[in-house]
């Protein structure tokens, strides 16, 4: 046999469909489903739609049906035939609502403890947060693990401490009473310091070479590009701040001083039997309506303060 004659290839090397050889190069994308294949569809109907939709019944539903049962008479409510819509729209039950109590006067105080309570809010998070970012002070960072905790602790712990100060102060059946213990907001402080820390430093610096003090660089710099944050912060307070129930209800027990949440509960004393429920629900939407008129307007800038500064490149 020849030194020079060619080497015979293995026949073995190329048995197998050819659909291997491209299967293995890795160059080749994986083939997709189309578009309205089975597949395709069974994946997001699962993965997307049906837990989006899961989720929404979830919280529309019993709103749905607070809303329904507010135009329904007793016999309508109280049945052990389910009915799902009133027979007539009838708005009795939201002017009994409005004339059995003072509805006037709780809107009042709610819209007085939401507009202070949440500007002081906001205005301390806004100036905590820079500072715990832009200013240089001894054990910052034990403070910030500080807000950390006051994060997680629940706020019910403090209650019995709140009343014990606030009643000793004076301020039992009074506005600022229920004001002033919830000052202080660690989840927007937290929020703001995240947000401040994605700031270009450049910015700071060239204003602080051109004389800018900490207190002209935080109002003409810091705040007008974290808008989205701020208006995040904003308006989670307010939604808690008109929503709050436990602590109104603690240090207020007359009529004059309750807040619109509180004030149901007269509402419900006053109609104890049966045919209340119909009125009870009538205030409850009262009471919510404003505050789901605002958190729809401005539901857009969670979103963009949430995932501000969240990609970079």
């Amino acid at each position: 046999m020849s030194l020079l004659s060619p080497v015979s290839p293995d026949p073995a090397a190329h048995t197998g469909p050819a659909s291997d050889a491209f299967d293995a190069d890795p160059g080749i994308p994986p083939q997709r489903h189309r578009p309205f294949s089975r597949a395709n569809l069974v994946q997001t109907l699962a993965g997307g739609y049906l837990p989006l939709i899961v989720a929404t019944l979830v919280v529309f539903l019993p709103l749905l049906w607070m809303v329904l049962s507010s135009f329904k008479q007793p016999g309508e409510i109280i049945t052990m035939d389910l009915k799902i819509l009133p027979e007539s729209l009838n708005f009795e039950n939201y002017n009994i609502a409005m004339t059995t109590v003072p509805f006037a006067q709780f809107f009042l105080n709610s819209l007085i403890v939401t507009g202070v309570g949440a500007t002081i809010k906001v205005l301390l998070a806004i100036l905590t947060a820079y500072a715990l970012v832009f200013v240089r002070f001894p054990y910052k960072n034990v403070i910030f693990v500080l807000i950390l905790v006051a994060l997680m602790v629940p706020p019910q712990v403090s209650i019995l401490p709140n009343y014990i100060l606030i009643a000793g102060m004076g301020g039992k059946n009074t506005l600022w009473g229920i004001i002033l213990p919830g000052l202080g907001t660690a989840f927007g402080t937290f929020l703001l310091r995240q947000h401040f820390m994605t700031l270009p430093g450049s910015i700071l610096e060239s204003a602080e070479i051109d004389g800018a003090g900490h207190w002209r660089r935080l109002w003409q710099i810091v705040v007008p590009v974290s808008g989205p944050s701020i208006a995040t912060v904003a308006l989670v307070v307010v939604v808690s701040e008109w929503n709050d129930y436990i602590w109104p209800l603690i240090i207020t027990d007359r009529p004059e001083t309750m807040t619109l949440p509180v004030g149901l509960t007269l509402l419900q004393n006053s109609e104890g039997n049966g045919s209340g429920w119909g009125i009870l629900m009538a205030g409850a939407v009262l009471v919510i309506v404003p505050i789901l008129l605002v958190f729809a307007a401005l539901q857009r800038y969670i979103v963009a303060g949430l995932t501000q500064g969240s990609v970079t490149g």
